[in-house]
């Protein structure tokens, strides 16, 4: 399976609506704290819109509103996991990334065979509070020999200028998030970041 290069990580339709027809092919739909009749709004929100500009939407967490609403990709953390019932996930057609940050994580992701496996925090992040300290690109080559040809992603701080170590290190994709939601022109942050990866 190939990935589109540049992967944004959005927490609500609005973003998407607003970003994504500006050329993003892959993205997430990482939606926190909102009620079930919220999320299943920003998820039928968010597919139309990716479905009308070829874009692929992975969805975080939500796995079982997902399946209802016909997704077909799903990111699962390790808590996640632990809640997910992963042959519903693989009966319904998802595809399935993982979150990792160390080799029992890694491990435990290659038992389930990913669609692509997600090391991190690449760089320092404020996104949200880890006990893991940057990992740095040099854990990308590790988990790039140890994954075969399954996609990487690289995440955790990254920014455009810093994408190109971490595709050097051996990550297929590199994901964003608070490097275009804080930045003062978003668009013109994403422009930055199709013209770094396509």
């Amino acid at each position: 399976m190939t990935l589109d290069r540049f992967y944004p990580i959005f927490d609500s339709a609005d973003w998407i609506e607003r970003l994504v027809p500006l050329g993003i092919k892959l993205v997430q739909l990482r939606v926190k704290d909102r009620d079930s009749t919220d999320i299943r709004q920003h998820i039928q929100r968010s597919q139309s819109l990716c479905d009308a500009h070829g874009c692929e939407l992975i969805i975080n967490d939500h796995w079982q509103t997902a399946i209802e609403q016909g997704c077909r990709f799903v990111h699962l953390g390790q808590g996640d996991l632990d809640q997910a019932d992963l042959g519903a996930i693989r009966a319904a057609g998802l595809r399935l990334g993982i979150s990792t940050h160390d080799k029992s994580e890694l491990a435990r992701a290659l038992d389930v065979v990913p669609d692509y496996v997600a090391l991190g925090p690449i760089y320092p992040t404020i996104l949200k509070q880890m006990k893991w300290h940057a990992q740095g690109v040099d854990r990308l080559k590790t988990w790039r020999q140890q994954i075969g040809d399954i996609p990487l992603v690289a995440i955790g701080g990254m920014t455009v200028e810093r994408a190109k170590s971490a595709f050097a290190a051996g990550a297929d994709v590199v994901a964003a998030v608070t490097d275009i939601t804080l930045d003062d022109n978003p668009e013109a942050k994403v422009r930055a970041w199709l013209a770094a990866t396509r």
